[in-house]
C-alpha cells in the first residue's frame, strides 16, 4: 500500500463522490481538481506520459473498507535507480561507397604519355601521370597554380600552397617573408616567392628527375585538396593535357548520409557517430557536412513537399570495419544532446502527481518526489531528495 505524508480523512461529500464515480458517475481523474485542493494517492491509474515514450502512473485516494471480493494484489515489479551518461540521439540512413566522384581537368600545353588505372591512390611530391614524358606530381592545398612562379618577391595563395608542400616534403623553405607594396596599395595575400624558397624548389625538381630551374610552371604540378583515388580514367594516351582527364573519389570508403536540413545545424565535423553495420556496431566520425561535391543534396524544396536534405560525410574509425563491404544501405546514428553522470530509471517508473510533478514509489509504498530531465531510450533522468544509484523502485507492468 502507499504511505503518503500529511494523509487527509475523507469527508461524507467525498464517500459519496467516489462512490458515484466507480457506478460509472464520472472519471476517477476528474476528482483531482474537483475542489480546487490536493487529495492524497493510494490508487494508481496508467495515463500517457506527455512528450515520452512510455507510461506513467497517477496516485490518487480512495476511502472505505477494503473489497472482500478482491483478488490478490499481482506481485510488483521493480528496477533500480542507476546512473548513466543519457543521450538524445537520431538514427538516419546512409550509403556506404567512397563517396561523390569529382572531375580532373589537365592544365598547361603538352600530350598526356602516361595515365594511372582506375584505383590509384595520389601521394604528395608522387606523379599522377606524365606529360611529354615528363612525371607531374600532386601537392596538396586549396589552389592551384594559375601563373608561373619565376620572379622573386611574387606574393599569392599558390605560393603558400608550394611553401607548405616543400616543408611537407622536408625541404629547407626558410622564413615565409613579407611582401613589398606601397603605403595606398592593399596587403596580398598569402606567402612571398623568396630566395630560400627557389632554392628548395631547385632542390626538390633536381631529385624528381626534372630540370632544377627554381621556377614553376602552369601544369608542372597538380593541386588537389587531399589524397584522392582514382575512379575512372576519360582521356587517352597522345590526348592533350588541357582536357578531362580522370574522375576521383576519396581514398577510403565512406559513408554519405542525407539529413533532413532542419536538423543538420546538431551536427558538426568531428562528432562522433555509431556506425550499424549487419555484424555489429563501429564507431565513426562526421568529416564534413553539406561537402557533397557533384552529387550535392542541400537543394531547397523542390515544391513537391519533400524535405530538404543536406549531405552529411562519415568516415568509419577503422577502415578495416568496412574492408568486406561494397556499396551498401548501413545506418548511423547522431547524438544529438547528452547528460553525462545523471541519475535515471524506466520511464514506467514515474507517478504523476495530482497536485503536479512526478514522484517513483518505494516496494513499500513510499513516494519519492521526483524532478525530471532528459527523456531518452526508454529512460528518463531524474533529481530530488534521497535518490541514490542502487535504489529500488516500482515499475508499471
Amino acid at each position: 500500500m502507499l504511505t503518503i505524508t500529511d494523509r487527509e480523512e475523507p469527508t461524507d461529500r467525498d464517500r459519496h463522490q467516489d462512490r458515484a464515480s466507480v457506478s460509472g458517475g464520472g472519471s476517477p481523474l476528474s476528482r483531482f481538481t474537483g475542489h480546487g485542493r490536493r487529495v492524497p494517492a493510494v490508487v494508481l491509474v496508467t495515463v500517457v506520459a506527455v512528450g515520452a515514450a512510455g507510461t506513467v502512473a497517477v496516485a490518487r485516494h480512495s476511502s472505505g473498507a477494503p473489497d472482500p471480493h478482491a483478488t490478490a494484489a499481482p506481485s510488483v515489479h521493480t528496477a533500480k535507480v542507476t546512473r548513466r551518461d543519457l543521450s538524445n540521439s537520431q538514427t538516419v540512413q546512409g550509403h556506404l561507397g567512397f563517396g561523390p566522384a569529382k572531375e580532373l581537368k589537365g592544365a598547361g600545353t603538352g600530350t598526356l604519355t602516361k595515365l594511372p588505372s582506375n584505383g590509384t591512390t595520389t601521394g604528395r611530391g608522387k606523379a599522377l601521370y606524365r606529360v611529354d614524358d615528363r612525371p607531374v606530381p600532386v601537392f596538396y592545398g586549396d589552389t592551384p597554380f594559375f601563373r608561373d612562379l619565376k620572379k622573386v618577391g611574387a606574393v599569392g595563395n599558390d605560393v603558400t600552397v608550394l611553401r607548405k608542400n616543400l616543408a611537407a616534403l622536408g625541404y629547407d623553405v626558410g622564413h615565409e617573408g613579407t611582401a613589398q607594396r606601397s603605403a595606398n596599395q592593399p596587403r596580398a595575400q598569402g606567402s612571398a616567392f623568396t630566395a630560400s624558397l627557389v632554392s628548395a624548389l631547385k632542390k626538390w625538381q633536381q631529385d624528381m628527375g626534372l630540370q632544377p630551374t627554381g621556377e614553376l610552371k602552369v601544369g608542372d604540378v597538380l593541386v588537389l585538396p587531399g589524397p584522392v583515388r582514382v575512379s575512372s580514367v576519360k582521356a587517352q594516351v597522345g590526348d592533350p593535357v588541357a582536357e578531362d582527364i580522370l574522375g576521383y573519389v576519396a581514398p577510403r570508403k565512406v559513408i554519405t548520409v542525407p539529413v533532413d536540413a532542419q536538423q543538420v545545424s546538431a551536427i558538426a565535423p568531428g562528432d562522433p557517430v555509431t556506425v550499424v553495420l549487419p555484424g555489429g556496431d563501429v564507431p565513426g566520425t562526421v568529416s564534413a557536412v553539406g561537402d557533397t561535391g557533384q552529387n550535392d543534396s542541400s537543394q531547397p524544396d523542390a515544391g513537391d513537399g519533400s524535405t530538404p536534405k543536406t549531405d552529411v560525410t562519415v568516415l568509419p574509425k577503422r577502415s578495416s570495419d568496412v574492408a568486406h563491404l561494397a556499396d551498401a544501405d548501413v545506418q548511423v546514428e547522431f547524438v544529438s544532446e547528452t547528460h553525462k553522470n545523471v541519475l535515471t530509471v524506466p520511464i514506467g517508473a514515474l507517478l504523476a502527481l495530482s497536485g503536479g510533478g512526478f514522484a517513483v514509489q518505494r516496494p513499500g509504498g513510499e513516494l519519492v518526489r521526483v524532478r525530471t530531465g532528459m527523456f531518452a531510450t526508454g529512460l528518463v533522468e531524474i533529481s530530488g531528495k534521497g535518490l541514490t544509484a542502487g535504489l529500488d523502485v516500482v515499475v508499471a507492468s
